[in-house]
């Protein structure tokens, strides 16, 4: 077998074999996720339609590291369509300052993403969130039926959980496939984007076709060997572009310099990182009026001349895109925003690994030194001040 055009073999001599299956099989794992969906959707409904209802309803996306950022990926979209107030908010901050998060008086729908589901920030974050809020429901999605949140929900009545396939529980330590069927999972509960089967079959083609077109190219971007790197994206490929920059620093183990940010935010500031070292991804946008901003800064870092070099990842084949160096998803070019977010993120993955490689890292455990960690290890959860445990909340629906 051969995983991202290397055998093996050498994968495993190498100790990138389950980073390099994992972000292989997303396409797969997409069509068994969206499978899962089908078959919950009922149940899903149940829990959920009531309190969409509720025009007071403020739904939380959160989760910790890669999983939080599933969230702000998902935020605009899920604002958008579901004309209510929806926030991405790290567990990491839910747990540091439950009372400048969390609205007592308001009713919420907390959703928590993890892949081992057994964080202590996740775990503390829907405990605290019973504590304080007078009317709070949970959505748990992970890909782990073993792990605490899990457990919790199917323990209580303002709970309902989603475990996905036992693939998308990566044993890797950079999480790829958990993170991406989450984030569709997540999408296809809240929006009927994924209902017709055959455009998650599209998103899966969409996917097999980044990761059998582009994996020669992306393993030579690989070999330059830039010393930093860039990645750009507005709404939610902001979102993205933040996973895409962990990615990158988690699988080179901080030997690579990464940042993110929006087109329009980089010129403010984040600019001054760009030098003839300096690789830049721009994840473009396909509404048209989002693309005008994403093409702008392109062609003026094109013009600038002093980037090493910049790429543009896109859909859409246009002038200004094939102007220069680009990476086309083709047959997606009327896809909407919200489901390229799956194949873009297959280029910074791959890049990822290839890169990791390059510098003799091993993907599947990267930190050398072992201080950090598949499974957060070392946080302390102290007790909030004036806690008097969980209030009793009434069934969903």
């Amino acid at each position: 077998m051969t995983y991202l055009n290397i055998p093996e073999t050498v994968l495993r001599d190498r100790n990138g074999l389950w980073t390099a299956r994992e972000i292989a099989q997303q396409p797969d794992a997409w069509m068994e996720t969206s499978q899962l969906l089908a078959d919950k959707g009922t149940a899903l409904g149940r829990f959920l339609a009531p309190l969409l209802a509720d025009p007071r309803l403020r739904i939380i996306l959160t989760g910790a590291g890669t999983s939080a950022f599933i969230g702000e990926c998902l935020e605009p979209v899920l604002t958008a369509r579901l004309g209510k107030r929806v926030e991405a908010i790290a567990t990491t901050d839910l747990v540091s300052g439950p009372d400048e998060y969390f609205q007592a008086d308001v009713p919420t729908l907390l959703v928590s993403f993890g892949r081992s589901g057994s964080s202590p920030e996740s775990v503390a974050a829907v405990n605290l969130a019973d504590t304080i809020l007078d009317r709070c429901y949970h959505l748990v999605i992970t890909c782990n039926s073993a792990g605490e949140l899990y457990r919790i929900a199917e323990a209580r009545s303002n709970c309902f959980a989603l475990a996905l396939p036992e693939q998308t529980h990566d044993r890797s330590f950079a999480m790829t496939s958990s993170f991406s069927s989450m984030m569709l999972a997540a999408l296809g509960a809240f929006t009927p984007l994924l209902k017709d089967a055959g455009t998650v079959a599209r998103l899966a083609d969409a996917g097999r076709f980044v990761l059998s077109h582009h994996i020669a190219a992306l393993q030579k971007l690989a070999d330059a060997n830039f010393g930093r790197v860039v990645y750009l994206g507005s709404k939610g490929f902001k979102g993205l572009a933040r996973e895409a920059s962990l990615k990158l620093l988690e699988l080179t183990d901080g030997q690579i310099v990464t940042t993110f940010d929006s087109p329009l935010g980089f010129r403010h500031g984040p600019k001054t990182i760009i030098n003839d070292r300096t690789l830049v991804m721009m994840f473009v946008s396909s509404d048209p009026y989002t693309r005008q901003y994403d093409l702008d800064l392109l062609d003026e870092l094109r013009a600038d001349g002093e980037v090493g070099r910049v790429i543009a990842i896109s859909a859409r084949a246009c002038a200004r895109v094939t102007a220069g160096d680009h990476m086309l998803v083709e047959g997606a070019d009327d896809m909407k925003d919200a489901l390229l977010l799956f194949p873009y993120i297959l280029f910074a993955q791959v890049y990822a690994f290839y890169h990791a490689l390059r510098l003799g890292n091993a993907p599947d455990s990267p930190s050398a030194s072992g201080t950090v960690n598949r499974v957060v290890k070392g946080v302390t959860i102290h007790d909030l001040k004036g806690s008097k445990g969980p209030k009793a909340v009434p069934e969903a629906g």
